[in-house]
């Protein structure tokens, strides 16, 4: 029997988070996320979210066993959505999603998120922009000399959505729909 496993990733403040949490309560599947322990070591070693990328550069240990941990997770359950950053990488079964946004809006939505303030704190939206852009390569650039993928070559995922100027409503519905298609030809 296939098993039902959605893989969710994409531009830093897509939506990522708030849409797998939707689907997960709309499929009834449980959640696996690799953010929450990227952040939480993050905090444990006293370093901003940007930091601890920088950090991880030089201690690849430790982005080798977060990624692995995803892959160990799916080999033991089923009826999951994975958020992280590589799950598509880690769980190549799953149905991999991309949510792009552009990056203003990006700034926007994680200047005013609560949730980012233990980590990522900065004074305007203008300077979380350019930390979402130095994120985003460091994160790319650890990707290819780790992995030797690109994270960010739509190829690599069964969907891709834009969710700049859309709710996430609109995404959750455009993520089941394609879902479904998906699990009816991958049968």
């Amino acid at each position: 029997m296939k098993k039902h496993m959605i893989s969710i990733t994409g531009d830093l403040a897509s939506g990522k988070t708030t849409v797998t949490n939707m689907l997960a309560n709309e499929l009834g599947y449980a959640i696996y996320k690799n953010g929450e322990y990227f952040r939480k070591l993050a905090a444990e070693h006293n370093m901003s979210v940007t930091e601890f990328n920088k950090y991880v550069e030089s201690h690849p240990e430790i982005d080798r066993q977060i990624e692995l941990s995803a892959t160990q997770y799916a080999a033991e359950h089923d009826n999951f959505i994975i958020d992280a950053r590589l799950g598509w990488y880690s769980v190549p079964e799953s149905f991999k999603i991309y949510l792009k946004v552009d990056i203003d809006e990006s700034a926007r939505r994680a200047f005013g998120d609560p949730d980012r303030k233990k980590t990522e704190n900065f004074a305007t939206v203008e300077e979380y922009k350019e930390d979402l852009k130095k994120r985003y390569e460091m994160e790319n650039n650890r990707y290819f000399n780790l992995y030797g993928i690109h994270k960010n070559d739509m190829n690599n995922y069964d969907f891709v959505l834009d969710t700049t100027n859309i709710t996430p409503e609109q995404v959750k519905t455009k993520i089941l729909e394609a879902y479904k298609e998906w699990l009816v030809g991958a049968a």
